[in-house]
């Protein structure tokens, strides 16, 4: 089995590394950047607190990261509403975009390394994916 966890291990990390270096848009954000984008993209808006935990970094980091992706236009900060000590923080439609276009550049790049295997490993994939999901959201 330790060498099952091994190879598993590497293989995602090596197809981590891959995804991430396919970009189309101009890189314009840090990858800690675009993860916090990611999290704003799939659980809709929330404040720093809970975007510094979502993303599992420190609070003054997340400020940092926020004011750095406020000058850059791809978030809004607004009024809690209820608390108003509290802001709100919120993709912008460019910042939706600009997600948009770093997902799309992932996925042509995987569906074309996919294209080039057989119906049979595809198939394992498939499989795979399913057994990998389960142990990641454990």
């Amino acid at each position: 089995m330790d060498a099952l966890a091994s190879r598993l291990r590497l293989a995602v990390v090596r197809l981590n590394r891959r995804l991430r270096a396919q970009r189309d848009v101009e890189a314009v954000v840090t990858l800690t950047q675009l993860s916090a984008m990611a999290s704003l993209y799939r659980h809709g808006p929330m404040t720093p607190g809970e975007l510094a935990a979502c993303e599992r970094v420190q609070p003054p980091s997340m400020t940092r990261v926020i004011a750095a992706l406020t000058d850059s236009g791809f978030v809004d900060r607004s009024p809690h509403p209820t608390d108003g000590r509290q802001t709100v923080v919120a993709l912008t439609t460019a910042g939706r975009d600009y997600v948009d276009a770093e997902v799309s550049a992932r996925e042509r790049w995987l569906d074309a390394q996919l294209a080039q295997l057989t119906a049979d490993e595809r198939d394992v994939l498939s499989r795979a994916v399913d057994i990998i999901d389960r142990i990641a959201g454990r």
